[in-house]
């Protein structure tokens, strides 16, 4: 694969009072083995699974699109410096340079944008994207149509949270496209979710960043499925307080 293992040279870390080296799962982690070529990075918000993410984005020179604030009273240095502190190892031969991408819910709006303005002087690259403008699909149909036509190609996919604008049965058709990718030689996902859906997909490793150091756990192991098992099970008890 082209990431078969992390390593998180923590005891290199600047600051460890500072972010993000100061989040357990990446300050206590020494290394992770991947054992699949389709891995879940699973746990709550600010738990660093997609703070790792665009790290291995960074170190691997695929390109992180916007999709941040930045406050500059409030700046921080180390904040996208993580990278420069994993060592990855990988057995695919990719001659130095790994194609593929990596994507983030919030920043689908700014790329939809670009491909438009590209596409006034290259009108065949719609053709990767379903053959029409991003835009002029339901935000749920242009995630779909961008996954379904950019991941036919070899690649690493570091994909931050995709179900964000899928209804449930649409991230159901988000697992038969990454299971379609898959099939073809050369390509590895590497996904932060919280949903419950996609982490079924049964061909998964699932990683949990709410424990450190970051540990494998099994679906019904994972904080979303429980909760929404509960939930579901039982929803009046978690609304008595409306009463």
């Amino acid at each position: 694969m082209y990431v078969d293992t992390i390593t998180i040279l923590h005891s290199r870390f600047p600051r460890r009072e500072s972010y993000p080296f100061n989040v357990p799962a990446l300050s206590c982690t020494d290394r992770l083995d991947l054992r699949d070529r389709a891995v879940f990075l699973v746990g709550d918000n600010g738990s660093g699974k997609s703070t790792l993410l665009e790290a291995v984005a960074r170190r691997y020179g695929l390109t992180v699109w916007g999709g941040e604030k930045t406050h500059t009273a409030h700046r921080n240095p180390f904040s996208k410096s993580l990278h420069h502190f994993l060592s990855m190892e990988g057995t695919w031969e990719w001659g130095g340079i790994v194609k593929g991408f990596f994507f983030r819910a919030e920043s689908f709006f700014n790329f939809a944008a670009f491909i438009d303005d590209m596409s006034l002087t290259d009108r065949n690259l719609l053709d990767y994207y379903g053959g029409r403008s991003l835009h002029q699909q339901s935000h749920g149909e242009a995630f779909l149509s961008f996954f379904e036509h950019r991941c036919r190609l070899p690649g690493l996919y570091l994909l931050d949270e995709p179900e964000a604008a899928l209804s449930p049965r649409n991230q159901l058709q988000f697992i038969f496209i990454l299971h379609r990718a898959l099939a073809r030689p050369a390509t590895q996902f590497i996904i932060a979710t919280h949903s419950p859906i996609l982490l079924s997909y049964p061909k998964a490793q699932i990683l949990s960043c709410d424990h450190a150091p970051i540990e494998e756990i099994a679906y019904q192991q994972t904080k979303s499925y429980r909760f929404y098992k509960d939930f579901l099970e039982d929803p009046t008890a978690f609304l008595k307080d409306f009463e």
